[in-house]
């Protein structure tokens, strides 16, 4: 599968940038989540790889081929970037059943494809099969009713799921008799000897026309197959939609209508309705939205499994956090149609590059905390936080904040140059991240307490699970439970401190009483430290009580 590079893609209508200036390459067999808000641009990047929707500018590469191009007019349609997309509303037709709703678009494919000598394909699949006359009769046993009678439909099922093959090819399996034969060996040798000598007549025709047939039945002339534009034919089409029903386990629902599914049945003929032409991509714009709390989280594992199952590249877009956690193999996370961070589900966790990042992935949320003070000479910072405590932070890696500085200034006036290039002046302009304190009285905006930041304004982040609840006294803070809710394997709570509250997870049955009395120790394991001015990730580290 191919590898995706997006170079430079800007989406803008009129002065209102849905995407701008977005560069990311998608890896050969990723699993990467467009992540954001609503109204980020995620859709709006995934139907642009698709086709469906045109970049103002940019250039959109899936493997070797240019599928877009501004500046050289290039604009490949939908239907020729062999991509498969998923969209929210499965879009099954009500009056088709589950087969025909996955063989339609087959049926419409007409392009230059191997010559296929069909017959000899059947012929090939017979002989592959009787190699093993013994597995055949064990499942047609396993397919008779307690009468005695042959459950047909389910036969020719695992008939088809066992040996890869097609219908017809089942039927004429079992028309052969194996299954019934006193010495099944001896009539699958049998049988075996007249497809043998089919098969010599199949390959003796084509070698009187200069002919030879490879090992997928392909014709091939002069050492190469020979390609033409047609349709797929009936065995091919048969394949193909039977291979995708075994990949997401459908296969006895194929004479059953849309309506007489449930919405995690209905959602897998929609997938395997996708996967059946085989696309170098598969495009899956939020599939899970309409399905129940239980059944999306068995339906993220369904993914999963048909990820390493199917070797495709996945692009896949929510605004659930969760769902990007646990699928992705990376993050592509957007908000105002910028590129925020793009990294393993993990890294984007521990280490968000900024504080819309750390403020989006989690759940609960980060808690944040204004810290203003400096870098002393030995590398450590001093701040005060809450209310008026000072503490001692100490970067894990050392940083000299005076470089940092002047790169930051480097960088945003490289920024300030961009915004100077583009040919509109963008309405939604891109800001700084107001971030939110809790408190007792209200939710305070803390970017407006102070119009322009200095140096010495900062912001300490620490992961509610990173508060422990603890009985030592020294190096800890004096709180009181605000609110609590347990939830059997981990207790949520707010933990008032002063008049800032807290979150934390803490994990275990257990329970704290409302108004209980405790200590809190957020110091010793890994914060991290934010330029209250840029909103950037300067450092992690750890705090220590002053």
């Amino acid at each position: 599968m191919p590898q995706i590079v997006l170079k430079n893609v800007t989406k803008r209508w009129k002065n209102f940038y849905g995407v701008d200036d977005l560069s990311l390459t998608i890896e050969d067999n990723a699993f990467v989540t467009l992540l954001g808000p609503s109204g980020c641009g995620k859709t709006t990047t995934l139907r642009m790889i698709a086709g469906l929707e045109t970049p103002t500018e940019g250039r959109i590469e899936i493997g070797d081929q240019v599928v877009f191009d501004s500046e050289a007019g290039i604009n490949v349609p939908a239907s020729k970037r062999r991509v498969g997309f998923l969209f929210q509303n499965y879009a099954l037709w009500p009056n088709m059943t589950v087969y025909q709703n996955i063989s339609f678009g087959l049926k419409n494919v007409k392009e230059e494809l191997p010559v296929l000598d069909i017959e000899a394909k059947v012929v090939s699949d017979l002989l592959r099969t009787l190699r093993n006359p013994e597995r055949i009769r064990d499942i047609a046993e396993e397919c008779r009713g307690r009468d005695g009678k042959m459950e047909m439909e389910k036969l020719y099922l695992r008939l088809i799921n066992t040996f890869t093959i097609s219908m017809d090819t089942a039927k004429k399996l079992y028309a052969l008799g194996i299954q019934d034969a006193q010495d099944p060996a001896g009539r699958s040798r049998e049988e075996t000897g007249k497809l043998q000598q089919k098969w010599k007549e199949l390959e003796d025709a084509h070698a009187a026309r200069g002919e030879k047939l490879n090992e997928k039945c392909e014709v091939m002339v002069n050492g190469a197959v020979r390609r033409q534009v047609r349709k797929l034919s009936r065995e091919e089409i048969d394949l193909a939609v039977r291979r995708a029903a075994r990949v997401v386990k459908i296969g006895m629902f194929m004479d059953r209508y849309p309506a007489e599914l449930s919405g995690g049945q209905q959602q897998r003929v929609a997938i395997a309705r996708t996967l059946a032409p085989q696309p170098q991509v598969m495009f899956m714009d939020e599939p899970l939205s309409n399905l129940d709390a239980k059944l999306r989280i068995q339906m993220r594992y369904e993914l999963q499994r048909l990820h390493v199952e199917t070797g495709s590249t996945f692009v896949y877009v929510t605004h659930d956090q969760m769902e990007a956690m646990t699928l992705s193999t990376k993050i592509c996370l957007i908000n105002n149609g910028v590129l925020q961070q793009y990294d393993p589900p993990l890294t984007v966790y521990n280490h968000p590059v900024n504080l819309f990042t750390a403020d989006f992935v989690g759940n609960p949320s980060i808690n944040f905390l204004n810290a203003k003070g400096s870098q002393g000479e030995d590398g450590s910072f001093v701040f005060t936080i809450l209310n008026g405590q000072k503490v001692c932070f100490t970067p894990s890696q050392p940083i000299d904040m005076k470089e940092w500085f002047r790169e930051r200034t480097v960088r945003e006036e490289k920024e300030k140059q961009q915004n100077q290039k583009r040919a509109v002046e963008k309405e939604n302009k891109d800001e700084v991240f107001q971030y939110h304190i809790d408190t007792v009285e209200e939710e305070d905006d803390s970017l407006a307490e102070e119009s322009v930041p200095t140096d010495e304004d900062f912001v300490l982040a620490v992961r509610p699970e990173r508060i422990r609840i603890t009985e030592k006294k020294e190096g800890t803070l004096e709180a009181v439970v605000y609110g609590a809710m347990p939830s059997g394997m981990e207790s949520t709570l707010k933990i008032r401190v002063g008049d800032y509250l807290l979150t934390g997870v803490i994990f275990g049955d257990v329970t704290y009483p409302i108004g209980a009395r405790v200590r809190i120790d957020l110091f010793g394991r890994e914060v991290l430290l934010y330029d209250r001015a840029s909103g950037r990730l300067v450092t992690g580290g750890t705090i220590q009580l002053l």
